[in-house]
C-alpha cells in the first residue's frame, strides 16, 4: 500500500513538472508576435537580449511567467494553509476577503503616495496589502469568536470581501491624478508589467514563507487530526494558528501587491491537488499546490493574453471561468459524501 502511494505521488509529481514545462514554452512562444520554439530555445541559451526576440523574451514573457508560476503558487499554498485552519475545503483568500483587504490597503497607499509624487517600492506595496490582510483576517477571527457555524462565517467573509471591493472602487473612481491610470487595470488583475525586479523581490517574500510552511507540516498534519488531538501531542495551538494567519496572510500580500486580487486559485487548486494526490498531507500538498498554482496561472495567463488578443482579459476573469466550476465540483461531491454517510 505504501509503494502504491509513493508511486501515485512521484508519478503526480512528474506530471506536474511536464505541464508546468509545456505550458512555459506555450508562454514563452505565444503572443502578439509569435515566435518558434527553435527562436526561443537560441535566445534564451545564448543569451541574446538586443534582438526583437531577446527584447520580447528576457524584458516581457520571462519577467511575467515567473511572476505567474511563483504568484500562483503562493496563493494556492495560502488557500491551503486557510483550509487547514479553517477545516474548511473554501476557505480561501478570495472568498473570505483576505485579498479584498490587502487590495483595499494597496490602493489607499497608492493614492496617498503617487498623489504627492513619491514612488513607493515593491517592498512597501507588500507591507501595505499585508497590513491589508491581516486586517481583514483579523475581522475573520473576531467574528469566529461569535459565529459558531463555519459556513456563516464564510458568507461573513465574502460580505467583507464585497465591503473593501466597494471602497476600492471609489478609490479607483475619484482617483483624479494621472499616476493613477493604472490602478484600475491592477484592480482587476493581471500579470502584465512585472520587471525582473518585482520577480526578485517576490522571491524573497515567497520562498521564505513556503519553507517556513514546510517547516509546519507535521504541526498541521496533528492539527489536520484535530484540536484535542495537537494539543495532546504538545503543539502550542495559538503560536500555530498565528504562524499559519500571517504565512497565509503574507503569501496573500504578495500576489495583490504584484497582480492584484486573483479568485478562485486558493480555492479550486489545493482541492485538484488532493485528488490528484490522494493525500492531504502537507508535506506532499505544499509542493504539489505550489507547481498546481504555477501551472493552473501559466494556463489562465495565457488564455488571457492570447484568447481575445490584442485585446488582453483580467486574469480573475479567467481564473473564475476554470476555478468556479472546480469549487461547484467540490461542493457536490462533499455533499454526496455526507449522504452516503
Amino acid at each position: 500500500m505504501g509503494e502504491n502511494r509513493r508511486f501515485r505521488w512521484t508519478l503526480s509529481f512528474l506530471l506536474l513538472l511536464g505541464l508546468t514545462l509545456l505550458l512555459s514554452l506555450w508562454n514563452l512562444r505565444a503572443g502578439s508576435v509569435s515566435l518558434t520554439l527553435p527562436e526561443v530555445a537560441q535566445t534564451l541559451l545564448q543569451g541574446q537580449r538586443d534582438t526583437t526576440a531577446g527584447h520580447i523574451l528576457w524584458d516581457i514573457r520571462l519577467p511575467r511567467l515567473l511572476s505567474a508560476l511563483l504568484l500562483g503558487g503562493a496563493l494556492s499554498v495560502a488557500g491551503f494553509l486557510l483550509q487547514t485552519f479553517f477545516a474548511n475545503p473554501i476557505a480561501g483568500p478570495f472568498v473570505l476577503g483576505i485579498s479584498a483587504g490587502a487590495k483595499l490597503a494597496v490602493a489607499l497607499v497608492l493614492l496617498a503616495t503617487l498623489g504627492r509624487g513619491i514612488a513607493l517600492g515593491s517592498a512597501g506595496l507588500i507591507l501595505a496589502a499585508f497590513a491589508g490582510a491581516m486586517a481583514a483576517m483579523g475581522v475573520i477571527l473576531l467574528l469566529s469568536g461569535r459565529v459558531r457555524s463555519m459556513s456563516l462565517l464564510v458568507v461573513c467573509g465574502v460580505m467583507i470581501g464585497y465591503l473593501c471591493s466597494a471602497v476600492t472602487e471609489l478609490v479607483v473612481t475619484f482617483a483624479d491624478d494621472s499616476n493613477l491610470v493604472n490602478l484600475h487595470n491592477w484592480s482587476m488583475g493581471s500579470f502584465s508589467g512585472l520587471s525582473w525586479a518585482n520577480v526578485g523581490t517576490i522571491c524573497a517574500f515567497v520562498f521564505p514563507a513556503l519553507v517556513c510552511a514546510l517547516m509546519l507540516s507535521k504541526p498541521m498534519g496533528a492539527y489536520q487530526m484535530g484540536e484535542g488531538y495537537a494539543v495532546s501531542v504538545g503543539l502550542d495551538l495559538r503560536r500555530f494558528r498565528f504562524a499559519l494567519i500571517g504565512l497565509s496572510s503574507l503569501l496573500s500580500a504578495c500576489v495583490t501587491a504584484f497582480a492584484g486580487p486573483i479568485s478562485f486559485v486558493g480555492i479550486a487548486v489545493p482541492q485538484l491537488m488532493k485528488s490528484l494526490f490522494g493525500t492531504a498531507r502537507p508535506l506532499i500538498l505544499l509542493p504539489a499546490c505550489f507547481l498546481g498554482g504555477g501551472a493552473f496561472c501559466l494556463l489562465c495567463d495565457l488564455l488571457a493574453r492570447t484568447l481575445f488578443a490584442p485585446t488582453e482579459l483580467s486574469i480573475s476573469t479567467v481564473t473564475a471561468v476554470f476555478g468556479a466550476p472546480v469549487v461547484v465540483w467540490m461542493l457536490l461531491r462533499r455533499q454526496e459524501r455526507r449522504r452516503g454517510a
